[in-house]
């Protein structure tokens, strides 16, 4: 099954792109070659654009303890297993400590970095990090892979409290509700919420099925379109009933 992704605020949308973000710097960090470490840096620059728009360290802070606060009524449950529980409640209340040490606007650190900022600011120009425009840059990417990915691991460790909060919070999310059978007929599918609250909407399709969903969404309805996916230059709608399981997440 494939599964979609749908925010439905503005905070959720800013943890799954914090979250596609991380896992990048995580992949591109394990290789060896300079072009592996280049766009490690460049996908660190952007987890630095993304966190610093909102307080996110308070946001992230609030929810795990709400969650904390949640868990901590399971107690004495005899349907919970008191291990499980105090393992949850032990990797929150770690996140939460990490997150409230981090001094200052998120990733001060790197704008104060004068080289880095240097680096940044030529990467948004198309081409703009040869090595004849940054031959400082150059010599970074030629050095032994193991000193560049210490350099790396130096500047992201400060933002990963970031990362193990976020990932709490959006694992719970996705915990939070069991998927739902549904079928769009004609390809489309419309739902009235009707007081509903939802933060995230989860589709899961088969890959069988060949169609790319098409979402909108608010507070009142949902209209989802499923598309022919090999309809690149003009998307098209499949005019047929489609399955799909939704499931309709919230904290």
């Amino acid at each position: 099954m494939i599964s979609y992704e749908y925010p439905l605020n503005e905070r959720i949308r800013t943890l799954l792109r914090l979250e596609d973000l991380y896992a990048k710097i995580a992949h591109f960090l394990g290789g060896d070659a300079p072009q592996d470490h280049h766009v490690a840096l460049l996908t660190l620059f952007e987890v630095l654009e993304v966190a610093g728009r909102a307080d996110l360290k308070v946001d992230l802070v609030q929810e795990l303890e709400r969650q904390r606060q949640i868990l901590i009524s399971f107690r004495h449950n005899p349907e919970i297993s008191e291990q499980a529980l105090s393992g949850a409640l032990y990797e929150i209340e770690q996140a939460s400590s990490s997150l409230l040490a981090m001094a200052g606007k998120i990733g001060q650190y790197l704008r104060e970095n004068e080289w880095l900022m240097a680096i940044r600011s030529r990467a948004s120009i198309p081409g703009g990090v040869c090595q004849f425009d940054l031959p400082s840059y150059h010599y970074w990417l030629n050095r032994d892979p193991e000193q560049r990915r210490g350099d790396l691991e130096g500047w992201l460790r400060p933002m990963i409290p970031i990362r193990e909060g976020l990932t709490i919070v959006l694992r719970l999310l996705r915990a939070s509700a069991q998927p739902e059978r549904q079928l769009a007929r004609g390809g489309t599918y419309q739902l009235t919420m009707g007081g509903r609250g939802a933060q995230m909407l989860q589709l899961r399709l088969a890959p069988a099925e060949a169609v790319v969903p098409e979402i909108s969404a608010n507070k009142y309805a949902i209209n989802i379109r499923f598309m022919l996916s090999e309809t690149v230059v003009r998307p098209r709608l499949a005019e047929r009933d489609i399955p799909f399981e939704i499931t309709f997440c919230s904290l």
